[in-house]
């Protein structure tokens, strides 16, 4: 686009042109066509050197231009230069750093040498301390064995087995000297020093103690007596449950619990669920059951996500439940309403279950899936699994029994080595639960199959859950006689709550000498 001062000096220069030639054509008398040839040659003359000084100017412009971009070049160079010599300073500094990090990896590593060797002492030194230990009730129990027997000894009553130590049977110099009894006994159980007291110096017939009131054993049952019990305890809702934690391996914090079901009698008597659940079954009870169930576990898992949100709890179905369309569409509607519960509340199932799944049950599990519920295995029988297929149907936990996957015989039975099973599941979002653990060295020994989770008496039998609202003392004094109510206990709380303290002592000190034990055999 032309700019206006060109087109304002091209217009100037006219007029000088024509200036010039009305000036000579006036003034100096010449013709016109004289005066317009000058007029003409001026113009021209106008236009060259008007070209010759924009050139000029254009010229100084782009010296200027190519002088700017020299100081540019000039600077970038300089940068480059600072670049490559921070560069060479960082190379020299990881050089260094190299250098450092090897000679302090060489005395790490000569550390772990020397820690190997104090580990394998230990490994002695700890095995030497549990024969000891070991020997001491041996030791403790010769003496008493044979040390004679009194004539007159009676036999303790059985509501107070400590009582007999403390106060034997009275002879002469037992009732001449009453004041020698001792106190502490006295306060624990005060009917025994009025015993003594009365007792004569002659051998008299020991009186038949009155035993506590306990729960009677429970006594082999007909099929119609455990089919009433359970429509019994359905009308009475005398559906009790247990908790049972499942803790992580090796650290034993607990991080879910199963619920197990019990039934109460008329004369509250226990019934455990394998008992009555192949009659309910038959009875066709075992979908009431289930939905009971159902709402109890819930109640239970918005009482443990008061204390911590990342426990979970684990829910049994039973396959007539799954496959009656009646039952499940129940049980349907009632996880429906409690579906923000779902990434907590895992549904069980037995693998006899899922291996035989019809359309209708195929149907149900999809709806469960759909609904964000996952899925577990349990009655687990033979290592044989399909995990792909078991991830895509939405189940997330398989639980194994400890001594199946211990078993040197399912190595050349099932598709896979089971100390690869872990890992395998895993790759398809699968946890591996070992469970029914009794001792220590299988907990040492499913360290090697990587296994995540446990479950078993070893950590915690299965415990009723304290009422909501209960006091510590008041639960204490309702117990029955050796049962203990289960705390809800923060999951990332290390250890399991409801051992007693010397079982505990005792399994913590056997499972560290095992690990040590192990630890040194690697090393």
């Amino acid at each position: 686009m032309i700019r206006i001062s060109t087109i304002f000096i091209a217009v100037c220069m006219v007029l000088v042109a024509a200036s010039l030639g009305l000036i000579l054509y006036s003034v100096a008398g010449i013709s016109g066509s004289e005066s317009a040839i000058v007029s003409l040659a001026a113009l021209t003359f106008l236009i060259l050197y008007n070209a010759v000084s924009m050139r000029l100017r254009d010229r100084s412009d782009v010296g200027s231009q190519i002088a700017d971009l020299s100081r540019g070049t000039a600077d970038l160079a300089r940068q480059v230069a600072e670049f490559g010599r921070r560069l060479s300073a960082v190379e020299g500094r990881m050089v260094s750093s190299n250098s450092v990090s090897a000679d302090r990896l060489q005395g790490v590593v000569g550390e772990i040498n020397e820690l190997g060797g104090l580990m394998k002492q230990l490994a002695v030194t700890v095995a030497q301390h549990e024969d000891l230990i070991a020997a001491i009730p041996q030791a403790a129990a010769a003496p008493a064995e044979a040390a004679p027997t009194p004539a007159r000894e009676t036999q303790a009553p059985a509501v107070a087995p400590v009582a007999s130590a403390v106060f034997p049977e009275p002879n002469a110099a037992a009732l001449g000297s009453a004041d020698r009894k001792p106190k502490e006994a006295t306060a624990t159980f005060s009917a025994a020093p009025a015993a003594v007291a009365k007792a004569s110096p002659a051998p008299q017939p020991a009186a038949t103690p009155v035993a506590p009131a306990v729960m009677a054993p429970s006594v082999p049952r007909s099929q119609p007596q455990i089919l009433a019990a359970v429509k019994g305890a359905i009308e009475d809702n005398r559906l009790d449950i247990y908790l049972q934690p499942l803790v992580t391996l090796p650290q034993r914090k607990v991080r879910f619990y199963e619920a197990v079901t019990r039934l109460r009698d008329e004369r509250d008597q226990i019934v455990a669920a394998e008992d009555f659940i192949g009659i309910a079954e038959a009875a066709g009870l075992v979908g009431r059951i289930d939905h009971m169930v159902l709402l109890r576990c819930v109640q239970v898992l918005r009482r443990l996500m008061v204390r911590n949100k990342d426990v979970g709890i684990f829910c049994n179905i039973s396959s007539a439940t799954l496959s009656s369309p009646s039952n499940f569409s129940q049980c349907l509607d009632f996880l429906e309403a409690n579906r923000a519960l779902a990434p907590s509340f895992i549904l069980e199932f037995k693998q006899s279950t899922l291996r035989n799944l019809g359309s209708t049950e195929t149907e149900h599990l999809a709806a469960l899936a759909q609904r964000g519920y996952r899925f577990s295995i349990d009655h687990v029988t033979d290592l044989r699994f399909e995990p792909r297929e078991l991830a895509d149907r939405g189940v997330r936990f398989i639980k194994v029994p400890a001594a199946l996957l211990l078993d040197p015989k399912q190595s050349s039975v099932s598709d896979i080595h089971p100390t690869d099973l872990s890992d395998l599941l895993g790759r398809f979002g699968i946890d591996l639960i070992a469970e029914r653990i009794e001792g220590e060295n299988s907990v040492v020994d499913l360290l090697d199959y990587d296994v995540r989770f446990g479950q078993g008496f070893l950590f915690a039998p299965p415990r009723p859950l304290r009422p909501e609202g209960a006091s510590a003392t008041g639960e204490a004094a309702a117990s029955p006689a050796g049962g203990q109510d289960i705390k809800i206990q923060d999951p990332n709380a290390a250890g399991t709550p409801s051992l007693d303290a010397p079982n505990a002592s005792a399994a913590t000190r056997s499972g560290n000498a095992a690990l040590v034990r192990r630890i040194a055999g690697n090393i």
